[in-house]
C-alpha cells in the first residue's frame, strides 16, 4: 500500500513537471516565431516564464536566444542577457544555426559590459569559421561591423565592411554598408577614399530626393574636407548648407567648423569671431547638446587664446571635463536607481507568482491527497470484498463438505469416507469458532454430529497418507519416494488431496490457504515434474508412478 503511494505521488510530480515544461516549451516556440517581426511582443509572451524555473537545458538555451534577439533587435541594453553564453555553450556541436546565432548574441552581451575587445574576437573568430550558412555570416559581419564601429576599431573593420558588400546583395543595406564603409576610412585616416565614398552618397541621394540623407552625407563631406586641408572649400560648402537649410539643428557645429578652419587658416580674428557667433547659436538652441558641444568648442577656445597671449589655460578645460565626469556620474547613479526600481518590480511579481503557484501547489496536493485517499479506500474495499467472499466459499465448501458426510449412504463410498476421517481430524471446531456467528454455531452442532473435536494438529497428515496409500494404491509413498526431493510439503498435501478427488475449494478448506494458492501450487507442480502445458498433473503422476 505505501509503495502504491509513493508510485502515485511520484507520476503525480512527474505530470506536473512534465506539463509545466510542455508549456514553457509552448511559450518559448510561440516567442521565437514572432521575435525577428515583432520583438517587443515578444518580450510581453516571455514574461510569462521565470527563467529560474526552466530546469531543462534545452528550454534555459531557448530562452537565451529569444531573449537576446528579442532585446538586440529592440536596440535594448543586453546586460541582463547572460543565459546568451549559456544557449552558445549549449547549442556548440548541436545545432550550427544556433550555435552562431547564440555567439552573435553573446558577443553583443559582452559589448553591453562593455568588454568590447572580448566581444570583437569572439566575432572575428565565428566569422573565420569554415562553412557557415551565408545569412547566418551576413548576420556576424553587421555585428562586428556596428561594434567595430563603436569602438573605432576602423582600420580592421574595412575589411569585414566590404566581405559584407560583397556576400549581402539585398540593395536595402548597401547604401548603409557603403557609409559605414566611408566613416571607416576617415576615422583610419584615409580621408581621400573617405571624400570618394561621401561624394558617392551625396549623388544618389539627390537622384532619389532623399533630402535628409543629402544634408546628412554633405554635413560629413564638411569634415572630411577639413581633415584634408582643403579649408576654404570646406567654408563654401558650409555656406552652401546654410543657404539651402537655414534652421537646420546642425547650425552651432556648422558655425564652429568654419571656425576651426579659419584657425587653420591662421585668420585668428575671424576664427574668433566666428567661435562667438557658432557659441550663442548653441546657446540660443534647446536643440543642442551643449556637452557635447562643449567638447569641441573649448579645446578650440584655449588654442586661440595661446596664440592671442601664449598662454596656455587647462581651467576651461577642467571645468568642461569635471561637468563631463559629473554629468557621467549622475547618468550612473540615475541607471543604477533605475535598475533598483526594475529589481523592485521584479521582486514584486515573483512575490505575486510565487504566491499564486503556491496556490496552485496547495490545490495540487490537496487533489493528489483525496485521489490517494480515495485510491486507498477502494483498494481497502476490494480486498475486504475478496477476503468476504473467500470466506463465504471455504464456509459453502465445509458445509457441503458436512452436509455430506451426513448422509447414510456416504461411508459406502472411499472418497466420501476419506472426507469423514478428513473431518474427524480437522480441528474444525477451533476454525468455526474464531467467528462465532449464528450461522458457524450451527455449522458445530452439525460437525459435532460426526465426531467430537479434538485438540490436536489441525490435520494428521501421517494418518491421511496412509488412507490415501490404501485407497490409492500407494500413491502418496510412490509420490514421497520419486519426488520428494524436488517439491516442497505444502505441495505434497495439494497433490495427495488433488489424487483423492478433492477440489481445489476443498483443499483449501483442509488446508487453510485460498483456493488461489493451491492452483500456484499446482502449477509449480506441473513445471517441477515436466508435465505438459496442457496435460493433467494427476493422470500424469498415475501414469508415471505406476511404472
Amino acid at each position: 500500500m505505501t509503495k502504491f503511494i509513493w508510485t502515485l505521488v511520484l507520476v503525480a510530480v512527474g505530470m506536473i513537471s512534465c506539463s509545466r515544461s510542455a508549456q514553457h516549451q509552448k511559450v518559448l516556440s510561440e516567442a521565437e516565431r514572432i521575435v525577428s517581426v515583432y520583438p517587443d511582443s515578444a518580450l510581453l509572451i516571455l514574461g510569462e516564464i521565470d527563467p529560474k524555473e526552466l530546469k531543462e537545458d534545452s528550454l534555459r538555451a531557448l530562452y537565451g536566444i529569444v531573449a537576446g534577439t528579442a532585446h538586440k533587435a529592440s536596440e535594448n541594453s543586453m546586460v541582463a542577457d547572460s543565459l546568451t553564453k549559456y544557449a552558445f555553450e549549449y547549442y556548440r556541436g548541436r545545432d550550427l544555426k544556433r550555435f552562431l546565432q547564440a555567439g552573435d548574441l553573446y558577443a553583443m552581451h559582452r559589448f553591453w559590459l562593455g568588454d568590447g575587445e572580448g566581444s570583437l574576437c569572439l566575432l572575428d573568430s565565428l566569422i573565420g569559421l569554415t562553412n557557415i550558412p551565408k545569412e547566418a555570416k551576413i548576420t556576424l559581419l553587421r555585428t562586428r561591423m556596428t561594434v567595430g564601429g563603436a569602438e573605432f576599431d576602423s582600420k580592421r573593420n574595412i575589411r569585414f565592411i566590404k566581405e559584407l558588400q560583397s556576400l549581402d546583395t539585398d540593395s536595402t543595406y548597401q547604401t548603409e554598408y557603403l557609409y559605414r564603409l566611408g566613416e571607416s576610412y576617415q576615422f583610419a585616416g584615409k580621408n581621400d577614399s573617405a571624400l570618394i565614398i561621401i561624394e558617392e552618397l551625396i549623388d544618389y541621394a539627390r537622384r532619389n530626393h532623399l533630402e535628409k540623407d543629402q544634408f546628412r552625407y554633405t554635413y560629413e563631406k564638411v569634415g572630411i574636407l577639413e581633415e584634408l586641408g582643403r579649408y576654404e572649400e570646406s567654408n563654401r560648402l558650409i555656406d552652401y548648407i546654410l543657404e539651402h537649410a537655414p534652421h537646420n539643428s546642425a547650425i552651432p557645429y556648422l558655425e564652429f567648423w568654419k571656425a576651426l578652419n579659419y584657425f587653420n587658416l591662421g585668420n585668428l580674428t575671424e576664427s574668433q569671431r566666428q567661435l562667438d557667433y557658432a557659441d550663442s547659436c548653441a546657446v540660443a538652441r534647446d536643440d543642442v547638446d551643449n556637452n557635447y558641444y562643449e567638447s569641441f568648442a573649448a579645446p578650440l577656445r584655449e588654442f586661440l587664446k595661446y596664440r592671442k597671449d601664449g598662454i596656455l589655460g587647462l581651467s576651461q578645460l577642467a571645468i568642461f571635463n569635471n561637468s563631463r565626469r559629473n554629468q557621467y556620474e549622475r547618468m550612473e547613479f540615475t541607471q543604477s536607481e533605475s535598475e533598483k526600481n526594475i529589481l523592485k518590480a521584479e521582486n514584486r511579481a515573483l512575490l505575486f507568482k510565487s504566491q499564486s503557484e503556491r496556490k496552485t501547489y496547495i490545490i495540487v496536493i490537496v487533489s493528489l491527497v483525496a485521489f490517494i485517499l480515495a485510491a486507498g479506500s477502494i483498494l481497502l474495499l476490494q480486498k475486504r470484498k475478496r477476503r468476504t467472499v473467500e470466506a463465504e466459499e471455504r464456509a459453502e465448501t465445509l458445509q457441503r463438505m458436512v452436509d455430506e458426510l451426513q448422509k447414510p449412504s456416504a461411508c459406502t463410498d472411499s472418497h466420501e469416507a476419506l472426507r469423514r476421517a478428513m473431518l474427524q481430524q480437522l480441528n474444525i471446531i477451533k476454525m468455526v469458532a474464531e467467528t462465532p456467528t449464528e450461522q458457524n454455531r450451527e455449522m458445530l452442532r452439525k460437525i459435532s454430529s460426526v465426531d467430537n473435536g479434538s485438540d490436536g494438529p489441525l490435520v494428521n497428515w501421517t494418518n491421511v497418507y496412509e488412507i490415501v496409500d490404501n485407497l490409492h494404491s500407494g500413491f502418496h509413498t510412490k509420490l514421497h519416494s520419486r519426488y520428494g526431493d524436488i517439491i516442497s510439503e505444502k505441495e505434497e498435501q495439494a497433490i495427495v488431496l488433488l489424487a483423492a478427488g478433492f477440489s481445489a475449494k476443498e483443499i483449501s478448506v483442509v488446508t487453510s490457504q485460498s483456493a488461489a494458492s493451491v492452483y500456484v501450487r499446482k502449477s509449480s507442480v506441473k513445471k517441477k515434474i515436466g508435465v505438459p502445458e496442457k496435460g493433467d498433473v494427476i493422470a500424469f503422476l498415475r501414469e508415471e508412478l505406476s511404472r
